[in-house]
């Protein structure tokens, strides 16, 4: 999964830096590869080489109507989650609550560069140790 970047230098503050993600794969100036579950790979390509790449003359570099989501294991691992990302320079959306849908206790954050995530936590869900997930 690849997003347009507008901030190369932020994105990798934000994910590396501060949050201590470990980059597969880091070339300045043009993305940083981060894996972010088994065989998922979330690349940020910075915003003008994306759009050379998809070389249709139109700019694609914005984010819109797309939440990532990064499920925990309780209503605590998603508070301790969003403080860090809030920490790192992102900006909460939706404080940490319950939601009106499912039972899922979430929050919303919005990195530098406009990729919203959800933090939840999902009390009928259960993800394995290889990080498999089982709806229930």
């Amino acid at each position: 999964m690849t997003f347009a970047t507008a901030d190369l230098d932020a994105a990798r503050r934000f994910y590396a830096d501060a949050l201590g993600w470990r980059p597969l794969l880091d070339v300045p100036g043009e993305i940083i590869f981060f894996q972010v579950a088994p065989g998922v790979v979330l690349g940020l390509f910075d915003a003008a080489s994306f759009n050379r790449d998809l070389a249709d003359g139109t700019d694609h570099a914005t984010v819109s109507g797309v939440t990532v989501s990064h499920n925990v294991d309780s209503p605590e691992e998603v508070r301790s989650v969003v403080d860090t990302m809030a920490a790192a320079g992102g900006t909460v959306l939706k404080e940490p609550r319950p939601s009106e849908f499912g039972g899922i206790f979430h929050a919303h954050v919005r990195d530098p560069n406009g990729i919203v995530w959800e933090i939840a936590h999902n009390p009928t869900w259960h993800i394995s140790e290889d990080g498999t997930v089982s709806l229930g």
